[in-house]
């Protein structure tokens, strides 16, 4: 897995750079705008495979679309396991589409997308075509969306908090006598307890290393997650009192003695030896009644609450998340999930009016999001949920169609946990905005680093979080320092806060 994301990463470097030159100078000048009575269809990209109902869901929706508008949507699909090449090139390859999924987190960032002059500039259009759509959306919103003052996406406004958490068992928490889990402190009576009770505390994969560092970062200080390194290794990070100023934790006495307690954590067995090797991760074995807890994100906890009533019907589950103490859960910004317009396509106009339709209009959006009533989801007691008759092979379907979620017509699902907007609402009280929504680093002059600290990490990094170094602790943290510095990470250090800098400077003008 690890040969996988290094491989990755190395392609969306080449492909992020192939992107500029693609496309037109002036993109939101370059169409002419539609008359109503012209009948288009436009082409869509979207993540994920084409379910075995979505044609006809599709059609359904176009029925609508074209009635209202006189426009007919086409998607076409980017396989999840292509989304890391695939997703670059389809914006490199000059090829004529009309919209597709952006984030700031994409392959190729949003903010990248628009500097090179890939999407359409939508600034001016926005409040000459689709003024309601501009209106239904909070400024806030549209302030995350804003590349050197000009806006380039649709962002979405449902209301999402990833932060990363402990799940538990609380069968297990009663037998224990522990109340609940608030702390590491609190994590290690559990797990203890856990192991006494004949139970593997975090039965997982690999993959538990970064769950770990994660959360590390979450349960230290006031440092949050920054740009520079992908996160999907061992990322670098800020604190929230000077966030223009990036460094690597790894160079810290809190990585050090952190190290010193995974060492601890792999003495007591809360991991098995064989974790490198394993094929099962702690999520999936806790569903099969194979580990005591595991770690991730609030919506991935939430959303498998379907799974844990089938799997673990007497089973109720806690969440700890570790960033809640030091109160610096990030909410999720418009930019993370968004909808951009291809600068290729003929029609930013009637874009527009479709993503107006697919995000205000309720028919549509229950129809793009859900399905068919009756077919694929109905609602009862307030929930979505499927109906007796569903036929997952000739009935499944589902777009990937976050970027154009919104509150306001969001359903809940009966196979979410109702915890989910229980700790959304109680968070929206105090969670803090990414600093770096708006931000969009360009790794181009350190793509050597990169990839050697890459390396790094999936041998000697992998091996700290996990307590499997064949060195002490704090001699690995040292080695691992060294490898880090020979690797070029004060390179890619120095590249982000220059570049944070200049954006600042500019955000301030």
């Amino acid at each position: 897995m690890i040969k996988k994301l290094i491989s990755a990463i190395l392609a969306i470097t080449v492909a992020a750079g192939l992107v500029t030159g693609c496309t037109n100078s002036n993109p939101s000048a370059g169409a002419a705008k539609t008359k109503d009575s012209d009948g288009v269809n436009l082409v869509m990209y979207l993540y994920g495979t084409e379910g075995v109902a979505n044609k006809d869901v599709l059609s359904a929706l176009n029925e609508k679309l074209k009635t209202s508008i006189n426009t007919t949507l086409e998607i076409k699909y980017i396989d999840w396991n292509d989304v890391a090449t695939k997703y670059p090139l389809l914006w490199a390859s000059g090829e004529k589409f009309d919209m597709a999924y952006v984030s700031g987190t994409a392959p190729v960032p949003y903010a990248t997308l628009a500097k090179q002059g890939t999407l359409a500039d939508i600034t001016d259009l926005l409040t000459n075509e689709a003024p309601s759509l501009k209106s239904s959306i909070g400024d806030s919103y549209w302030k995350s969306m804003e590349v050197n003052g000009k806006i380039y996406g649709v962002p979405s406004t449902y209301s999402e908090y990833t932060a990363y958490g402990f799940v538990t068992r609380k069968d297990l928490l009663e037998k224990s006598g522990i109340a609940n889990v608030n702390s590491v402190e609190d994590m290690e009576r559990y797990m203890d307890a856990a192991k006494e009770n004949g139970w593997a505390p975090l039965n997982g994969s690999a993959n538990l290393s970064m769950d770990l560092y994660r959360m590390f970062v979450g349960t230290t200080s006031d440092w949050i997650d920054a740009p520079g390194v992908p996160n999907t290794e061992m990322y670098l990070t800020s604190s929230l009192k000077n966030t223009d100023k990036v460094f690597h934790p790894a160079f810290t006495s809190e990585f050090e003695a952190f190290a010193v307690k995974m060492h601890e954590w792999a003495e007591k067995g809360y991991w098995g030896k064989d974790v490198l090797s394993s094929a099962q991760d702690d999520k999936d074995n806790f569903y099969n009644g194979l580990s005591a807890s595991y770690i991730s994100h609030q919506p991935d906890w939430t959303g498998s609450y379907g799974t844990q009533k089938k799997k673990l019907p007497d089973v109720e589950t806690q969440f700890y998340a570790f960033a809640e103490a030091a109160n610096k859960i990030e909410r999720k910004m418009g930019v993370e999930n968004a909808t951009g317009i291809s600068a290729n396509s003929k029609y930013p106009d009637r874009c527009l009016k479709v993503i107006e339709k697919l995000m205000t209009d309720k028919e549509c959006y229950d129809l793009f999001q859900y399905g068919i009533l009756g077919r694929e989801y109905e609602v009862a007691d307030g929930m979505i949920r499927q109906p007796d008759t569903f036929n997952s092979d000739k009935d499944g379907f589902g777009f990937a169609g976050w970027g154009l979620r919104t509150d306001s017509l969001n359903i809940p699902q009966a196979t979410e946990d109702p915890r989910r907007y229980t700790l959304n609402e109680e968070w929206g009280k105090s969670a803090i905005d990414n600093p770096y929504a708006g931000f969009s680093f360009d790794s181009s002059s350190v793509s050597s680093q990169l990839s050697a600290i890459s390396n790094v990490d999936s041998q000697l990094g992998i091996q700290i979080m996990l307590g499997l170094t064949k060195q002490e602790p704090k001699e690995a943290v040292a080695e691992y320092r060294k490898q880090l510095e020979a690797a070029g990470v004060n390179d890619v250090i120095k590249a982000v806060n220059d570049q944070l800098t200049e954006y600042t400077s500019a955000e301030k003008k």
